[in-house]
């Protein structure tokens, strides 16, 4: 296939940049897009190259984001940084989607993915970018995904992770990966937006390469979890893709593999994207719905801490994919996160609280009239089960009311019996 030209451009005032020029801004302070001239390219051509491709066991194109590396990043085999991420499963969402009111709804599970989140996506095409500029330390804030998955990539490529995280606000799931794969982890005073900020003047002060989603080339490799969605759907697009939004990166990714895929004839249909965002943390939801301009909220708090961010870098590509796609952005309360949570966890399916926005936002949006009962709608699981145990048991034993006020609605309590089979049989026949 023929090469495909691809610069860097800015989202507010569209000035272009080459692609081999390191930077994450525009001079006028907006975040970089990597932009194609597919003009030239031939849709179903690509279609049918990227379905030979499917199955593959080994090699850079069995992973579930090199398998689309005409989109992705063009660069050797030589250069790329992978863990054969991707290939993750797309569920029926069974008693999940009655519970919502939804007959025809699933769930894309990134938390299927090597470190256990949709990180990896990002991170393969961000450290593989990385190689290309040299880089030797990389670095990233994070509320614990992004960490734990720079971490191993970069050890994987041989390059020290330098990772900054909000004291005493990440879950010990997450933490625990980021130690483990040797990153150099500081913990500062403050919230991630805090650690965002810092983050930036030290890769800017040490020539450091920055790998959070104001990369532009994270966001390529993120793009791959909504076009493998449709390929396992044999290209049937959904009506409506329901995402968590944090730092709102994933949405953004979202937003522009579609925009792409629509481009190039691939698809010809637009999914809406609803944007799901936690109550205490909503800067995008407060815009959307008062139709004012973007204001960060400045103390930010939910249990489902990856989400737990109030100054997303990418608000404005995020707002792009929703108003694109004519989609809606909502909100949910700590409350219908950890009741989605433990029916999503209930019906074998599983993930993390941030990820259970996916299934409370589509339930809310059901409610409301605005997603049809009938449509076929696909929630993006962000991460693992296991990233936060303390948020599952905390649910289940029904302690979580003092610190969030949530309630165990739906709390699956142990239950202590003497070791005979008369008390077993008892609770069995309750």
């Amino acid at each position: 296939m023929k090469k495909i030209e691809s610069y860097l451009e800015c989202v507010r005032c569209h000035k272009t940049y080459d692609i081999g020029e390191l930077r994450y801004n525009c001079d006028c302070g907006g975040i970089l897009d990597v932009k194609r001239d597919l003009s030239h390219v031939d849709g179903q051509e690509l279609k049918a190259l990227w379905d030979s491709r499917w199955g593959l066991k080994r090699g850079v194109e069995a992973s579930g984001v090199w398998r689309y590396r005409e989109l992705i990043l063009d660069v050797p085999d030589s250069m790329v940084v992978t863990r054969q991420e991707g290939n993750t499963r797309l569920y029926p969402a069974m008693s999940a989607g009655t519970w919502a009111g939804l007959s025809n709804l699933y769930f894309k599970h990134e938390g299927e993915n090597p470190t256990g989140s949709f990180k990896d996506r990002g991170m393969t095409c961000g450290t593989t970018a990385a190689n290309l500029f040299n880089a030797k330390y990389v670095a990233c804030a994070s509320t614990g995904n992004t960490s734990a998955s720079m971490a191993s990539y970069a050890a994987v490529a041989g390059m020290k992770a330098v990772i900054f995280i909000p004291e005493g606000k990440i879950a010990y799931g997450k933490l625990a990966q980021a130690l483990a794969y040797n990153g150099i982890t500081l913990q500062i005073e403050g919230n991630f937006d805090d650690a965002m900020s810092l983050v930036q003047d030290v890769c800017k002060e040490l020539g450091i390469y920055l790998l959070n989603s104001i990369n532009p080339f994270r966001i390529e490799g993120q793009k791959a979890i909504g076009i493998e969605t449709l390929q396992q759907m044999d290209w049937e697009v959904p009506d409506w893709f329901v995402i968590p939004g944090g730092n709102l990166g994933n949405s953004s990714a979202l937003g522009k593999g579609m925009m792409e895929l629509y481009e190039l004839g691939i698809i010809n249909k637009i999914p809406k994207i609803a944007v799901i965002q936690a109550a205490g943390a909503n800067p995008l939801y407060t815009m959307w719905t008062q139709h004012t301009p973007f204001k960060a909220v400045k103390n930010p708090e939910t249990i489902a801490t990856a989400i737990k961010i109030g100054n997303p870098v990418s608000w404005e590509k995020s707002l792009r994919a929703v108003e694109w796609s004519g989609g809606t952005v909502e909100e949910v309360t700590e409350q219908e996160i950890m009741d989605a949570k433990a029916k999503l966890d209930a019906a074998g399916i599983g993930a993390e609280p941030a990820s259970c926005c996916s299934l409370a936002g589509a339930k809310k949006l059901a409610e409301k009239g605005i997603i049809g009962k009938s449509e076929k709608v696909v929630g993006i699981l962000t991460g693992n089960i296991l990233k936060d145990p303390d948020a599952v048991i905390g649910y289940h034993q029904d302690t979580l009311m003092e610190h969030y006020g949530i309630k165990g609605t739906f709390a699956n309590k142990p239950i202590q019996i003497k070791p005979t089979l008369e008390a077993v049989k008892a609770v069995l026949h309750r």
